[in-house]
């Protein structure tokens, strides 16, 4: 791994974004992969290399805990160059820490996005992009039912001796199923002993299965509204009385988190609002969920593996499946934080917040990374006053945005 620059680095002249405030005319200090002062007086070593922020934002790197790829390429296309272009591809849009992001496929295939994902950690340095923090354990334990655009054919439910090998070393950080599955509850007990974030996703559950998943370590639902249950989407599996869902069981229980996909096609601003102010910016994170369309021209791409996963098309502002309804985001995080600051009452430090240091909270990371901190790793992001990003650092290293 290449090291940090041995001189300190100063990033000045910019409104320094904290979790709950913001502080004009701040500077950040660097040095050696770490955050060494931030605030309006900060002392400058003589052998400091200064950055002119020019008026804008300094920001922390923003940490995406939902992601499936980017410019062409997705993380199970199962190599580590596409893993490496994704990375790069993420970082242009101000994410610093990423976890790949598994859909339904093979066991061959979700072990070789593993392997592919562990080689790049292995040998990353800043200058490839976003650091991996982890893998996101997501497919293929999907209800048949809520599969949504990700391929049925690998679509299965939770197998020990499989999900074994795949919670074998430190990789695998967040672990998704959803809880009606049989097998689910031993998943998530396996899940919590190797520490990770527990979520259900692409689930019908209902309430006491939500309760059930609760007692066994579940504490985070994917993608809010996203191939989730409804009181309605219930009715089938249980008749009448009417059944509570995913969403009642999240909103009433102070310890789950949730996320949103803020790409302006997926939510409305109304219910983006909604899940702010019931959530708040310290159980809600925004997740990009992308596909490898970001950064593409319009056309017809494949969701997952290049070689067999299921086809989508972008137009430039979202996927979808023609007929059947939206595929995932093609738009990088820092899109996410400036529509969810323009369309709900989330102030910027909010916004921000649920891009880094909540993400980074609900992932085990929030001592090391995830806001301007002394101490912490210096991922920091220079932004305009636009709220695009215009220069990306991970470790106190520049990043290039070629």
């Amino acid at each position: 791994m290449k090291k940090p620059p041995a001189a300190p680095l100063l990033i000045e002249n910019g409104t320094l974004v904290l979790p709950d405030r913001l502080i004009e005319g701040g500077a950040v200090l660097c040095e050696r992969g770490r955050i060494m002062a931030a605030g309006k007086r900060v002392a400058v070593p003589k052998t400091a290399t200064v950055i002119d922020a020019k008026g804008g934002y300094i920001s922390p790197g923003f940490i995406d805990i939902h992601v499936h790829g980017g410019a062409g390429a997705d993380f199970m296309d199962g190599t580590a160059a596409a893993v490496r272009t994704a990375l790069k591809a993420h970082a242009r849009h101000g994410t610093t820490s990423i976890f790949p992001t598994t859909t339904t496929g093979a066991p061959e295939q979700i072990m070789e996005m593993l392997a592919a994902c562990r080689e790049a950690q292995r040998s990353w340095e800043p200058g490839d992009g976003s650091r991996i923090a982890g893998v996101h354990l997501y497919g293929p334990y999907f209800a048949p039912d809520k599969v949504g655009c990700h391929s049925r054919e690998g679509r299965r439910a939770p197998d020990a001796e499989e999900y074994a090998r795949w919670f074998g070393d430190d990789l695998v950080r967040i672990a998704t199923c959803a809880a009606e599955l049989p097998g689910a509850e031993a998943f998530y007990r396996m899940a919590r002993k190797r520490r990770c974030l527990i979520t259900c996703g692409h689930s019908n559950a209902n309430w006491a299965e939500m309760a059930s998943a609760f007692k066994a370590g579940m504490r985070h639902v994917d993608h809010f509204w996203c191939a989730m249950s409804s009181v309605t989407s219930l009715r089938p599996r249980f008749g009448t009385p009417m059944q509570a869902s995913m969403e009642q069981f999240v909103l009433a229980t102070a310890d789950m988190s949730t996320e949103v996909i803020a790409d302006g096609m997926h939510l409305s601003p109304e219910l983006l609002d909604f899940a702010f102010r019931m959530k708040g910016a310290q159980r809600l994170c925004l997740v990009t969920d992308c596909n490898r369309a970001m950064d593409m021209p319009p056309g017809r791409y494949r969701f997952g593996s290049e070689a067999d996963g299921s086809f989508f098309e972008s137009d430039g502002r979202v996927g979808f499946v023609p007929g059947e309804g939206l595929a995932s985001s093609v738009m990088g995080l820092d899109h996410m934080v400036r529509h969810m600051k323009k369309s709900t009452s989330a102030t910027l430090p909010e916004a921000v917040r649920m891009a880094s240091l909540t993400p980074a909270e609900r992932t085990g990371m929030g001592k090391r990374c995830g806001s301007l901190e002394k101490g912490k790793l210096a991922d920091v992001l220079v932004l305009n006053r636009r709220l695009e990003v215009q220069r990306t650092f991970i470790g106190g290293v520049e990043v290039p945005h070629d």
